[in-house]
């Protein structure tokens, strides 16, 4: 009996110290980067354990293959719990964009330990990433009760308050980010965007400026920035600021869409044109490079490149497209063909119901081109109804020929309806 005892302990012996051996190979070879080695020899044994399914897993996070770290580390996790083994395995589903999962083994292990901080962090950031907004809040709150100058805290506490539109909360806590860390560029560009949608142009600036005080090339504080030169008509300031951004963000088109308009309002047709046939190369889906050439070739009495430039612009165009149709109706209104331009004013309306220019050239080229007056008094009337606080000299105009043509009609005793 003592001898088969000794037998099978010699055996076990044996079989760990190959195990053993094994394993240094392993290491050797992975260490030297000859990792496709490193796995075979780990497939050379002949029963799998939780060493060799952890240490294939660590070979194939080291070359970023996450579904097969994910594999391993499940596997190596059936022979024994492993709290590494967990929190790789975590990582590993995140990558996978498998958060609900990540979520479920944070979950798990803060259960055995709850007093670990760093790892409630990490879960409350998933609770982010899986739109889990008040899991989130609760963690955030808890977290910074525990260490209330960590502005990182505040900051994803905001983020929470975000995803569920609760606009107050969220900027206090984006403040009170920026109040315990002045430096922390995130906050004061959401603060620069939350103010900017609240139409505070004041405190919208003073946040735009002290991130770019920070960051002179972040891309959303110089969009801000500019936007808000363009509302002012400061064109010739919006320059500088959008040739850095196009030399920072070349895939980015806003810059040459923006030079573009600075210096077409600053009437440097010959540059602007360039940037709008750049942008129009460059983005065949961004119709309006092509309506800004038109408005440059109508500027320049260019009447053929305005009208293929506007058409381009219409068959482009997915959103509203009645700039481009009053365009194309200005064009055959100075190249004298009133029709098209009755029927391109007329689609231009169509277009945009609230265009009241382009409801109230329809009516007076379509009272001027009509000998009988009944389609243009109705457009008239339509004017009234919706447009007459709009524009005064337009209204004045408008009331003047109704009243003109409702007397006409009836001294012809014949109805207008």
């Amino acid at each position: 009996m003592k001898i088969k005892i000794l037998l099978v302990l010699l055996f076990c012996m044996i079989k760990v110290e190959a195990q053993t051996s094994t394993f240094s190979v392993a290491d050797s070879l992975f260490e030297k980067g000859r990792y496709r080695l490193a796995l075979e020899t780990l497939d050379k044994l002949e029963e799998p354990s939780f060493l060799s399914n952890y240490k294939k897993a660590l070979i194939y996070e080291s070359i970023d293959n996450y579904k097969k770290t994910a594999e391993y580390l499940e596997k190596a996790l059936v022979f024994k719990e492993d709290y590494q083994s967990k929190l790789k395995l975590a990582k590993a589903y995140l990558r996978l964009k498998k958060s609900n999962k990540s979520v479920s083994i944070y979950e798990d292990i803060l259960e055995i330990d709850s007093l670990n901080l760093i790892l409630k962090y990490q879960l409350g950031k998933l609770y982010l990433v899986t739109k889990n907004a008040d899991k989130a809040i609760s963690i955030f709150e808890y977290l910074i009760s525990k260490d209330q100058l960590n502005a990182h805290y505040s900051y994803q506490l905001a983020l929470a308050f975000a995803i569920k539109n609760d606009r107050d909360r969220m900027i206090n806590s984006f403040i009170d980010t920026y109040k315990k860390d002045t430096l922390h560029l995130k906050a004061i560009s959401r603060l620069a965007i939350s103010f900017n949608k609240l139409r505070d142009i004041d405190s919208t600036k003073l946040f735009v400026e002290k991130g770019l005080l920070i960051n002179k090339d972040d891309v959303n504080l110089n969009k801000l920035k500019i936007n808000q030169l363009f509302r002012e008509q400061k064109y010739l300031e919006t320059i500088p600021l959008l040739l850095n951004l196009d030399s920072i963000s070349k895939k980015d088109t806003y810059s040459l869409s923006m030079l573009g308009k600075s210096y077409y309002n600053l009437d440097s047709l010959e540059i602007a044109k360039k940037y709008f046939t750049k942008l129009s190369f460059k983005d065949r889906e961004d119709f309006k490079a092509n309506t800004y050439l038109g408005h440059i070739a109508m500027k320049e009495k260019k009447y053929m490149s305005a009208m293929m430039n506007y058409t381009i612009a219409t068959r482009k165009g997915k959103e509203k497209r009645d700039e481009e149709f009053y365009g194309l109706a200005m064009m055959f209104y100075e190249t004298k063909k009133p029709k098209q331009a009755i029927d391109n004013f007329e689609k231009a309306f169509k277009e945009n119901y609230n265009n009241y220019r382009a409801l109230f050239q329809l009516a007076k080229l379509s009272d001027d081109y009509y000998k009988e007056k009944k389609i243009a008094y109705k457009h008239y009337v339509r004017y009234l109804d919706r447009f007459q606080d709009r524009d005064e000299v337009m209204t004045a105009f408008v009331k003047r020929r109704v009243k003109e043509i409702k007397k006409e009609y009836f001294l012809t005793e014949e109805s207008l309806d």
